[in-house]
């Protein structure tokens, strides 16, 4: 019997749990992104959104037991606020075997336009979030040019160690960002003489440091200007190979074995 009562040992519904559910026969991983002005949908939006285009799309969508079920949903590595994303992840339990592309097609026409579901694939044994240990970011910096950018860059690739300041839940905390930068380039955009593109690659850690802490310390200690309102992408998410500062695809070992 679980803790709360509401499963056996064999991870059944137990028959006098309050509201006992169907089991759950199959665990799907859903890759989606966060485009334009989706960015800014908070994680809490967000969710409230993926758990409408479930019921729009019927999806047999597996609940916990309990007098408050809850839909089997887990988030992992969600980006901040703000941020673009080809590379969100998320698992669901379901209660029938599904065709994944199906099931993304379906969820892909009831989400919002700028919420789009990139790929889904039937979920192996092990834990999602333990494949995500890295991202890799795109920072576009408008009204800064490429050679203003790579002083700083090198200023930081420098040190070793970059203390910055983040307002946490329960107040400000001061924390080293440079531990966590594997790799850090500048490069031109081809279109836009006047804005640069940093390339960052970060691992995972707690707390996570997201672009704005690596913009945070550029400004503060290795005098970046301050330019037009940065726009970050994260453009990959998974395991992490620290010597080449490669980003490889979490999802890979499901589709493998399928």
């Amino acid at each position: 019997m679980s803790e709360d009562g509401s499963t056996t040992l064999q991870g059944t519904p137990n028959p006098e749990a309050p509201n006992p559910q169907l089991p759950i026969v199959q665990k799907l991983r859903i890759r989606y992104a966060k485009r334009g002005r989706l960015r800014f949908t908070s994680h809490r939006d967000f969710g409230r959104a993926f758990e409408r285009a479930v019921r729009r799309a019927g999806l047999p969508i597996g609940y916990s037991s309990g007098f408050t079920p809850h839909p089997k949903i887990s988030y992992a590595g969600a980006s901040p606020t703000g941020a673009a994303s080809e590379a969100e992840y998320l698992e669901i339990g379901v209660t029938r075997p599904l065709d994944p592309r199906e099931v993304g097609d379906r969820l892909d026409e009831a989400l919002p336009d700028g919420l789009d579901v990139l790929d889904v694939v039937v979920a192996t044994p092990g834990a999602l979030a333990d494949r995500l240990e890295g991202s890799r970011w795109s920072i576009r910096l408008p009204g800064l040019s490429a050679h203003e950018v790579e002083g700083p860059v090198e200023t930081l690739l420098s040190r070793d160690e970059l203390l910055v300041e983040r307002m946490m839940k329960k107040g400000p905390r001061t924390f080293d960002i440079r531990a966590s930068i594997v790799a850090l380039a500048t490069e031109a955009d081809p279109d836009d003489a006047t804005c640069a593109i940093l390339d960052l690659v970060v691992r995972h850690g707690t707390p996570s440091v997201r672009p704005d802490d690596v913009l945070v310390g550029l400004r503060s200690e290795c005098g970046l200007g301050t330019g037009l309102t940065p726009v970050a992408t994260r453009l990959a998410q998974g395991p992490l190979d620290a010597t080449t500062g490669s980003v490889g695809d979490p999802l890979a070992h499901d589709r493998d074995a399928s």
